[in-house]
Protein backbone atom coordinates (compact mmCIF):
# COMPACT_ATOMS: atom_id res chain seq x y z
CA UNK A 1 0.00 0.00 0.00
CA UNK A 2 1.28 3.35 -0.94
CA UNK A 3 0.39 6.35 0.93
CA UNK A 4 -0.30 9.98 0.47
CA UNK A 5 0.40 12.26 3.03
CA UNK A 6 -0.43 15.89 2.91
CA UNK A 7 1.82 18.81 4.76
CA UNK A 8 1.56 22.65 4.67
CA UNK A 9 4.06 25.03 5.32
CA UNK A 10 2.73 27.67 8.08
CA UNK A 11 3.63 30.05 10.51
CA UNK A 12 5.48 28.41 13.52
CA UNK A 13 3.30 27.73 16.10
CA UNK A 14 5.62 29.22 18.65
CA UNK A 15 5.98 32.05 16.66
CA UNK A 16 4.59 35.59 17.70
CA UNK A 17 2.43 36.98 15.17
CA UNK A 18 1.39 40.41 14.10
CA UNK A 19 -1.50 41.50 11.60
CA UNK A 20 0.35 43.46 8.53
CA UNK A 21 -0.48 47.13 7.59
CA UNK A 22 -3.92 46.61 5.24
CA UNK A 23 -5.28 43.90 7.02
CA UNK A 24 -5.21 40.91 5.03
CA UNK A 25 -3.19 38.66 6.63
CA UNK A 26 -0.54 38.09 9.06
CA UNK A 27 2.58 39.59 8.21
CA UNK A 28 4.53 36.58 7.56
CA UNK A 29 8.10 38.64 6.41
CA UNK A 30 10.13 37.94 9.53
CA UNK A 31 8.73 35.01 11.15
CA UNK A 32 9.65 31.58 11.23
CA UNK A 33 8.04 28.71 9.06
CA UNK A 34 7.38 24.96 9.64
CA UNK A 35 5.43 22.26 9.25
CA UNK A 36 2.04 22.50 10.36
CA UNK A 37 1.88 20.38 13.59
CA UNK A 38 -0.74 18.22 12.31
CA UNK A 39 0.70 17.41 9.39
CA UNK A 40 3.78 16.27 10.88
CA UNK A 41 1.21 13.74 12.91
CA UNK A 42 0.03 12.45 9.72
CA UNK A 43 3.62 12.23 8.25
CA UNK A 44 4.94 10.47 11.17
CA UNK A 45 2.12 7.65 10.99
CA UNK A 46 2.49 6.99 7.53
CA UNK A 47 6.04 6.70 8.46
CA UNK A 48 5.21 4.18 11.72
CA UNK A 49 2.98 2.27 8.94
CA UNK A 50 5.40 1.74 6.83
CA UNK A 51 8.04 0.74 9.62
CA UNK A 52 5.70 -2.54 10.44
CA UNK A 53 5.54 -2.95 6.84
CA UNK A 54 2.04 -1.96 6.20
CA UNK A 55 3.25 0.74 3.41
CA UNK A 56 5.46 0.46 0.93
CA UNK A 57 6.26 4.67 -0.12
CA UNK A 58 5.24 7.32 1.59
CA UNK A 59 4.67 10.48 -0.75
CA UNK A 60 4.81 14.16 0.70
CA UNK A 61 2.97 16.79 -1.50
CA UNK A 62 2.08 20.19 -0.70
CA UNK A 63 0.39 23.48 -2.39
CA UNK A 64 1.93 26.32 -1.81
CA UNK A 65 4.89 28.62 -2.89
CA UNK A 66 8.48 27.88 -3.67
CA UNK A 67 9.59 28.20 -0.57
CA UNK A 68 7.28 25.46 0.53
CA UNK A 69 10.19 23.04 -0.38
CA UNK A 70 11.09 22.95 2.05
CA UNK A 71 8.51 21.63 4.02
CA UNK A 72 8.96 19.10 1.64
CA UNK A 73 12.72 18.64 2.31
CA UNK A 74 11.66 18.32 6.41
CA UNK A 75 9.43 15.32 5.47
CA UNK A 76 12.22 13.38 3.51
CA UNK A 77 14.29 13.86 6.33
CA UNK A 78 12.09 12.53 8.59
CA UNK A 79 11.63 9.43 6.22
CA UNK A 80 9.68 10.45 3.25
CA UNK A 81 10.23 8.03 -0.22
CA UNK A 82 9.11 10.85 -2.58
CA UNK A 83 7.88 14.46 -2.62
CA UNK A 84 5.28 16.45 -4.73
CA UNK A 85 5.37 19.96 -4.38
CA UNK A 86 2.35 22.15 -6.32
CA UNK A 87 3.20 25.37 -7.54
CA UNK A 88 0.64 28.09 -6.01
CA UNK A 89 1.52 31.17 -4.53
CA UNK A 90 -1.98 32.37 -2.94
CA UNK A 91 -2.16 28.84 -0.61
CA UNK A 92 -1.91 30.03 3.08
CA UNK A 93 -3.98 31.75 4.47
CA UNK A 94 -6.01 35.07 4.95
CA UNK A 95 -6.90 37.51 1.76
CA UNK A 96 -6.41 35.82 -1.62
CA UNK A 97 -5.63 32.44 -0.27
CA UNK A 98 -6.45 28.99 -1.58
CA UNK A 99 -10.00 27.94 0.13
CA UNK A 100 -9.94 24.12 1.33
CA UNK A 101 -12.08 22.99 -1.75
CA UNK A 102 -9.27 24.43 -4.08
CA UNK A 103 -6.64 22.36 -2.13
CA UNK A 104 -9.10 19.44 -2.18
CA UNK A 105 -9.29 19.46 -5.75
CA UNK A 106 -5.36 20.02 -6.71
CA UNK A 107 -4.81 17.03 -3.98
CA UNK A 108 -7.32 14.80 -5.99
CA UNK A 109 -5.12 15.23 -9.29
CA UNK A 110 -2.64 14.05 -7.35
CA UNK A 111 -3.76 11.22 -6.60
CA UNK A 112 -4.58 10.32 -10.40
CA UNK A 113 -1.18 11.80 -11.14
CA UNK A 114 1.03 10.09 -8.63
CA UNK A 115 -1.25 6.93 -7.64
CA UNK A 116 -3.03 4.82 -7.18
CA UNK A 117 -2.83 5.33 -3.32
CA UNK A 118 -4.30 2.98 -0.79
CA UNK A 119 -4.59 6.02 1.97
CA UNK A 120 -4.29 9.48 2.00
CA UNK A 121 -3.10 10.97 5.37
CA UNK A 122 -3.38 14.67 6.31
CA UNK A 123 -3.70 17.00 9.49
CA UNK A 124 -7.58 17.92 10.43
CA UNK A 125 -6.56 21.39 10.33
CA UNK A 126 -3.73 24.29 9.75
CA UNK A 127 -3.35 26.01 12.68
CA UNK A 128 -3.25 29.25 9.96
CA UNK A 129 -6.43 29.13 8.78
CA UNK A 130 -8.09 26.63 11.31
CA UNK A 131 -10.93 25.86 8.55
CA UNK A 132 -10.99 21.45 9.15
CA UNK A 133 -12.46 21.38 5.66
CA UNK A 134 -9.79 19.78 3.13
CA UNK A 135 -9.71 16.37 4.16
CA UNK A 136 -13.22 15.79 4.17
CA UNK A 137 -13.65 17.52 0.92
CA UNK A 138 -11.39 15.69 -0.52
CA UNK A 139 -12.74 12.37 0.44
CA UNK A 140 -16.37 13.50 -1.23
CA UNK A 141 -14.09 14.38 -4.44
CA UNK A 142 -13.20 10.82 -4.13
CA UNK A 143 -15.97 9.18 -3.30
CA UNK A 144 -13.98 7.16 -0.62
CA UNK A 145 -14.94 6.91 2.94
CA UNK A 146 -13.38 9.34 5.68
CA UNK A 147 -12.06 8.98 9.30
CA UNK A 148 -11.23 12.44 10.73
CA UNK A 149 -9.60 13.42 14.12
CA UNK A 150 -7.57 10.39 14.41
CA UNK A 151 -6.18 8.94 17.44
CA UNK A 152 -5.67 5.73 16.67
CA UNK A 153 -4.87 3.91 12.90
CA UNK A 154 -4.61 0.56 12.28
CA UNK A 155 -5.06 -1.45 9.17
CA UNK A 156 -6.44 -4.84 9.20
CA UNK A 157 -7.86 -7.64 7.02
CA UNK A 158 -5.32 -7.70 4.98
CA UNK A 159 -4.88 -3.97 3.99
CA UNK A 160 -8.45 -4.05 2.57
CA UNK A 161 -9.52 -1.79 5.73
CA UNK A 162 -8.52 0.26 8.40
CA UNK A 163 -9.73 1.00 11.70
CA UNK A 164 -9.55 4.53 13.24
CA UNK A 165 -10.11 5.82 16.89
CA UNK A 166 -11.70 9.10 16.38
CA UNK A 167 -11.45 11.80 19.00
CA UNK A 168 -15.77 13.12 19.58
CA UNK A 169 -17.41 15.55 21.37
CA UNK A 170 -18.65 12.54 23.56
CA UNK A 171 -15.68 10.51 24.00
CA UNK A 172 -13.58 8.19 21.22
CA UNK A 173 -15.81 6.83 18.26
CA UNK A 174 -14.28 4.13 16.74
CA UNK A 175 -14.77 3.34 12.69
CA UNK A 176 -13.97 0.65 10.01
CA UNK A 177 -14.01 1.87 6.68
CA UNK A 178 -12.71 0.35 3.38
CA UNK A 179 -9.29 1.25 1.69
CA UNK A 180 -8.62 3.34 -0.29
CA UNK A 181 -9.66 6.32 2.48
CA UNK A 182 -8.56 9.64 3.91
CA UNK A 183 -8.02 10.02 7.52
CA UNK A 184 -7.27 13.34 9.62
CA UNK A 185 -4.96 12.68 12.32
CA UNK A 186 -5.97 14.67 15.92
CA UNK A 187 -3.15 15.87 18.54
CA UNK A 188 -3.04 12.54 20.69
CA UNK A 189 -2.39 10.15 17.32
CA UNK A 190 1.85 10.27 18.24
CA UNK A 191 4.61 11.76 19.08
CA UNK A 192 6.38 13.34 15.47
CA UNK A 193 10.03 12.00 15.03
CA UNK A 194 12.82 14.83 14.97
CA UNK A 195 14.61 14.39 11.31
CA UNK A 196 18.44 13.24 11.98
CA UNK A 197 21.38 15.37 10.83
CA UNK A 198 22.10 12.98 8.09
CA UNK A 199 18.91 12.51 6.51
CA UNK A 200 18.61 16.61 6.40
CA UNK A 201 21.79 16.59 4.58
CA UNK A 202 20.50 14.44 2.12
CA UNK A 203 17.07 15.79 2.17
CA UNK A 204 18.70 19.07 1.06
CA UNK A 205 20.01 16.92 -2.56
CA UNK A 206 16.92 14.97 -3.28
CA UNK A 207 14.73 15.67 -6.47
CA UNK A 208 11.00 17.21 -5.65
CA UNK A 209 8.97 16.58 -8.51
CA UNK A 210 6.95 20.07 -9.27
CA UNK A 211 4.25 20.30 -10.66
CA UNK A 212 0.87 23.09 -11.34
CA UNK A 213 -2.51 23.52 -11.25
CA UNK A 214 -2.30 23.71 -15.20
CA UNK A 215 -0.40 20.41 -15.47
CA UNK A 216 -3.21 18.73 -13.20
CA UNK A 217 -5.79 19.72 -15.23
CA UNK A 218 -7.40 21.84 -12.46
CA UNK A 219 -6.43 25.38 -12.96
CA UNK A 220 -10.10 26.35 -13.79
CA UNK A 221 -11.59 24.45 -11.38
CA UNK A 222 -9.06 26.31 -8.90
CA UNK A 223 -9.83 29.73 -10.20
CA UNK A 224 -13.17 29.45 -9.43
CA UNK A 225 -13.39 27.82 -6.02
CA UNK A 226 -10.53 30.82 -5.25
CA UNK A 227 -13.18 33.71 -6.28
CA UNK A 228 -16.08 32.17 -4.03
CA UNK A 229 -14.24 33.14 -0.44
CA UNK A 230 -13.05 36.48 -0.11
CA UNK A 231 -11.68 37.36 3.43
CA UNK A 232 -12.73 41.17 4.12
CA UNK A 233 -10.35 41.94 6.99
CA UNK A 234 -7.76 40.25 9.73
CA UNK A 235 -7.44 42.05 12.53
CA UNK A 236 -5.94 40.63 16.15
CA UNK A 237 -8.37 40.57 19.31
CA UNK A 238 -9.18 43.11 21.53
CA UNK A 239 -7.02 43.19 24.69
CA UNK A 240 -8.29 41.46 28.14
CA UNK A 241 -8.75 43.53 30.57
CA UNK A 242 -6.87 43.26 33.95
CA UNK A 243 -8.16 41.10 36.66
CA UNK A 244 -9.35 42.38 39.73
CA UNK A 245 -8.82 40.73 43.43
CA UNK A 246 -11.15 40.90 45.71
CA UNK A 247 -10.99 40.29 49.56
CA UNK A 248 -13.42 38.16 50.95
CA UNK A 249 -15.76 35.88 49.06
CA UNK A 250 -18.62 38.24 49.98
CA UNK A 251 -17.19 40.81 48.27
CA UNK A 252 -17.00 38.65 45.16
CA UNK A 253 -20.04 37.82 45.14
CA UNK A 254 -21.43 41.75 45.55
CA UNK A 255 -19.24 42.48 42.32
CA UNK A 256 -20.83 39.48 40.32
CA UNK A 257 -24.47 41.16 41.36
CA UNK A 258 -23.40 44.35 40.01
CA UNK A 259 -22.47 42.99 36.89
CA UNK A 260 -25.54 41.61 36.53
CA UNK A 261 -24.02 37.79 36.46
CA UNK A 262 -25.83 36.70 39.18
Amino acid sequence: MRILCAVKRVVDYAAKIRVNAAQTNVDTSSVKMSMNPFCEIALEEALRLKEAGIATEVVAVTVGPDAAKDTLRTAMAMGADHAVHVVHESAGAGAGALPPLAVARVLSAVVDHAGPFGMVLAGKQAIDGDNNQTGQMLAALRGWPQATFASSVSVTDGGTHAVVTREVDAGLETVKVPLPAVVTTDLRLNEPRYAKLPMILKARKREIETLSAETLNVKDHVDRDQGKLHVRKVSEPPARAGGVKTKDMDEFINMLREKGVL
